[in-house]
């Protein structure tokens, strides 16, 4: 019986040459390929990868992260960046998240971007005042989650000559993971300008090594905020026994220093209600925390109290509110106080939930006040106040020198971006939408942009090639004070020695149920955290951080 012979063996000795050489080329052809695909990161744009579903990364030539509200305003930053190229430039980083399945968040995005752009076109402006600010967005991920990602893309740019980073901004959220980006990039040299975070973690301290180097921050800490809303109230600012805290236990920044800040205000009467918590699982998740608030909201309907200092998320202050709106104690009134955070509640509000802060009778059974880092009505309405009282005392119109500063500067800043908006294509339009100044988002970013602008002007050596170091501008900071104050919409920011914003006006903002379907978001006056107006020309007393 014949023996069988492999098909290999059988091959004439050049035949095996050839078959070997295919399969090498096959094997060559299956790696490049398979290298091409194998180990390649996932992106959705050039130079944005994909990780875990969300778009992270740095850009500034229009796109949108896959959010199609902010895909107008993000195109308009690109049109600037093109505008400047060839125009002596930094770069400048916003950065917050930008994604999010959530119509509110999407159109909060949209806002902080469009103060953002008009910012830059402001700081821009000039002619002959360089550099000019190229800006980028930047995407760290759902709260700040791949922040780590994107600030060693930072930091690159930082020390790039092509990029020329010297400044980032933004920041909207004051998390754990936010400190620690603030953190990385100041101990690295970058300089950061928080417009939005107001949380007291995030902030240097007078007398003590500065912990971020490099930070500043132009809205009040929330101790600042709470020590302005108790200013402005008086008595009812008070702590006594018509007053409670309600506040989360989930670790957050935010919640844990407003509930502190809330905590020492002065008590002035008799003891009212220990402390009420709740647990929330998330900044933008319900959770049970509905079924806690149908017991605190009984146990506050027990008591004496009709004063609520909340201290936590907009989410949940809207589900504390309607729920202490459906407890039969609602023939009460009540007013919650609350931080910065729900300068975005009356967008989350529908009309079925401002119909059940209302009642059957029309009156408002909750009232929701909040220290907002600003509001549109501010000047207009604290300027006819002053001069009432003026003429009152001096029988004629004040001359436009004798009107105060903390008042006639900001006005002038905000009838400025005004005429920008206006200005700005179908008046802003093109930005998506005309920009809404009453969640205060456009007015703070738009602030942002200008006092960097104003930084980087100031540093500018006679060179206009030459850009201005990281350590020159992080060391401005601290002299944008007396006058070289920066002029903003939200008030007169005169930064000190630690970076923080002196004396910041707060916008005290009540949103009342009682009239109209969607309510009244109304501006009721200034809180001051010292309980006075700034000095003249912001001139800061020694000894403040």
């Amino acid at each position: 019986m014949p023996r069988w012979i492999p098909r290999w063996n059988r091959l004439p000795r050049w035949g095996k040459i050839l078959y070997a050489l295919a399969g090498v080329a096959v094997l060559v052809a299956v790696g490049v390929i398979g290298g091409s695909t194998i180990g390649k990161p996932d992106t959705c744009h050039d130079g944005i990868e994909k990780t875990g579903g969300e778009c992270i990364g740095v850009d500034g030539a229009g796109y949108d992260f896959g959010t199609p509200e902010i895909s107008a305003v993000a195109k308009a930053i690109a049109a600037e960046n093109n505008r400047i190229a060839k125009q002596p430039h930094v770069t400048v980083a916003m950065m917050l998240p930008l994604q999010s399945d959530m119509p509110a968040l999407r159109r909060q995005m949209r806002s902080d971007l469009q103060g953002a752009y008009l910012g830059q076109r402001q700081a821009n402006s000039g002619e002959g005042q360089v550099p000019k600010i190229r800006l980028v967005l930047v995407n760290p991920g759902l709260n700040y989650g791949h922040q780590d990602q994107v600030v060693s893309t930072l930091l690159d740019m930082a020390h790039s000559d092509k990029d020329k980073l010297r400044a980032v901004t933004g920041f909207n959220l004051t998390l754990g993971t936010t400190e620690k980006a603030v953190e990385r990039l100041t101990e690295n040299g970058v300089p950061v300008l928080a417009s939005r975070i107001s949380g007291d973690g995030i902030a240097n301290v007078y007398g003590k090594n500065q912990r971020f180097p490099g930070l500043a921050r132009i809205i009040p800490t929330n101790g600042n905020a709470a020590k302005a809303l108790a200013n402005f109230n008086g008595d009812r600012g008070r702590v006594d026994a018509r007053t409670v805290l309600v506040y989360d236990t989930r670790p957050d920044a935010y919640d844990e220093s407003l509930a502190r800040a809330f905590r020492g205000i002065k008590e002035t009467g008799p003891a009212g209600p220990d402390d009420m918590s709740f647990t929330s699982p998330g900044i933008d998740e319900p959770g049970s925390t509905g079924s806690q608030f149908e017991q605190i909201a009984n146990n506050i309907c027990g008591s004496a109290a009709d004063t609520v200092y909340f201290a936590g998320r907009t989410l949940h202050l809207r589900i504390f509110a309607l729920t202490l709106a459906r407890q039969t104690c609602a023939n009460r009134h009540f007013t919650l106080v609350s931080g910065s955070d729900a300068a975005s509640l009356r967008q989350a509000m529908s009309e079925k939930d401002w119909a059940q802060l209302r009642g059957q009778d029309g009156r408002a059974k909750v009232t929701v006040q909040y220290a907002a880092p600003a509001h549109p009505a501010a000047w207009d309405t604290e300027l006819a106040a002053w001069t009432k009282r003026w003429k009152a005392t001096h029988h004629r119109e004040p001359t436009a020198n004798e009107l105060p500063q903390y008042l006639a500067e900001p006005k002038a800043a905000l009838d400025a971006l005004d005429d920008l908006i206006r200005s700005t294509g179908k008046a802003g339009t093109d930005l998506g939408s005309i920009p809404n100044l009453e969640d205060s988002r456009t007015m703070l970013v738009y602030d942002g942009l200008v006092t960097i602008g104003t930084a980087l002007h100031e540093v500018q050596g006679k060179d206009a090639e030459q850009a201005p170091s990281l350590a020159d501008v992080g060391q401005e900071w601290s002299k944008l004070q007396s006058v070289h104050r920066v002029r903003g919409t939200s008030g007169l920011i005169c930064l000190t020695n630690g970076g923080n914003s002196y004396d910041k006006p707060v916008a005290v903002v009540e949103l009342n149920p009682g009239q109209g379907v969607r309510g009244a978001l109304k501006f009721v006056g200034l809180g001051w955290p010292t309980g006075k107006e700034q000095p003249k020309n912001c001139v800061i007393p020694s000894g403040t951080s």
